[in-house]
Formats: structure tokens, C-alpha cells, sequence
């Protein structure tokens, strides 16, 4: 049996800069708590950046619009030019708040591939704490977002060819015209960032589901791959 740490009184501020380096005292006292407060920051901070940032960040999304419209001309030739480009303007107003409507559904979908998945290896934890451990592993998708925007301003805009281009791992060296869809895909996986968040998810598992930190990461690791499979099916429609 893992040994939960004290759930020792703080603030809520403290939670999103005590998650960065005490992520367990962060879910043993907040396993009971409410799963609004972080999704409701995440959400808001994570909207708020990525419409800031839409200006530096609109080379990547016009370079994933012309690969995804290459892909559905290339199913259906008969798609006149200027129905692609009245989804290319729809597509950017829709883009500029979508992080809005996204990230309340990735945090629900975490929550729920943790919960499951966490089964698997008897986990303990409530439905409401995997939701709870989703929203605070969220935190450092902030972080990103405001480190993407950085980079949107400071790097040459041919560079932004693609979602990767900003990642911190071996997917911002792949050319992703070049590249295999399907190998971008997984070393999409890799970066730094989800890689972070996947450990929280065991940390948080570990201590709201009373088990040992390694069976705890098993589960995390599943619920790495179960995030990387609508990459791999996009990947799969584009070759």
C-alpha cells in the first residue's frame, strides 16, 4: 500500500504553483475537492493565451489546413476552390476559441481513461478524484501555451510548418511534409509536456487510488497511448 502524504491546509493559489513541485500533497488534500476550480483556470488561462497567441501561431494552422484539405481533395476531387477556402475562414474563426470547448473535453476524457484504466490495477480512486487528478495535471499545459506563444513571435514563420514545430521533443526536428503521418504521430508523444502530464496522472493515481507509484505509472502509460490514438487515426486517414 502506498503511503498517501498529509494533506497539510493551503490555499487554493498554492495548488497551481504546488503542483510543479508537490503534486501529491496537491491531490491528497484536494481528492475530495472541487474539480471546477482547476478546470475553470486551466480552461480560461489556456483560452485566453491561445487567442493572444492565434496572430504569431497562424502559420501552423495554415499549414495543418492545407495538409488536412490535401487529404480530403484528395478523396474528393470534386471540392471546388472556393468551398476550401470558406472553410479555411471558418476554420480560423472557429480555431481562435475552440481551446475553450477543447480543454474542458480533454480534462473529462483524461479523467475518465485514469479512472478506467486505473481499475486495471485495483486502483481505489472515485470518479470524481480521477477527474479532480486530470484537472490539476493540466496545470503545466499553461506553462506550454505560454512558452508557444513565445516561440510563435521568436521563430521564423517558414519554421511553423507544422503542430510539432513547437513541441519540446523529436517532433519539432521531423519535417512533417516529409515525414510518415503515422511516425509523427507517435514521436508527437514524446515531447516534454506529455510526458510531465503523464506522471502527474501516476503521482495522482498513486496517492487518490492507494497503490504503489509503480502500478500507478502502468496505468498512466495506457492512458498516454489511449490520448495518442486520435493522432494515429488521423495519421492512418492521411497516408
Amino acid at each position: 500500500m502506498t503511503q498517501i502524504p498529509a494533506a497539510a491546509p493551503a490555499s487554493t493559489w498554492e495548488d497551481f504553483i504546488d503542483i510543479f513541485y508537490a503534486p501529491s500533497q496537491v491531490f491528497a488534500r484536494r481528492e475530495q475537492g472541487s474539480v471546477w476550480i482547476p478546470l475553470v483556470v486551466v480552461t480560461l488561462l489556456m483560452g485566453t493565451l491561445f487567442y493572444l497567441n492565434s496572430g504569431a501561431l497562424q502559420p501552423i494552422f495554415d499549414a495543418e489546413f492545407d495538409r488536412g484539405m490535401a487529404v480530403a481533395v484528395r478523396d474528393n476531387p470534386k471540392i471546388p476552390p472556393e468551398a476550401v477556402e470558406r472553410m479555411r475562414s471558418v476554420a480560423s474563426r472557429i480555431g481562435q476559441v475552440a481551446m475553450f470547448v477543447f480543454v474542458p473535453l480533454a480534462v473529462f476524457g483524461v479523467g475518465c481513461a485514469t479512472w478506467l484504466t486505473g481499475k486495471l490495477v485495483d486502483a481505489k480512486q472515485t470518479f470524481h478524484a480521477a477527474l479532480v487528478v486530470a484537472a490539476y495535471a493540466y496545470v503545466p499545459r499553461v506553462l506550454e501555451s505560454a512558452v508557444n506563444g513565445m516561440q510563435g513571435l521568436l521563430l521564423d514563420p517558414a519554421q511553423l510548418d507544422g503542430r510539432f514545430r513547437l513541441s519540446l521533443g523529436p517532433g519539432r526536428f521531423l519535417d512533417p511534409d516529409t515525414v510518415s503521418p503515422l511516425l509523427l504521430a507517435f514521436v508527437g508523444r514524446l515531447d516534454l509536456l506529455t510526458l510531465w502530464i503523464t506522471v502527474l496522472i501516476a503521482i495522482g493515481l498513486s496517492v487518490t487510488g492507494r497503490i504503489p507509484l509503480g502500478r500507478a505509472a502502468i496505468a498512466a502509460a495506457l492512458v498516454w497511448l489511449i490520448g495518442g490514438l486520435p493522432l494515429i487515426f488521423q495519421a492512418l486517414r492521411a497516408m
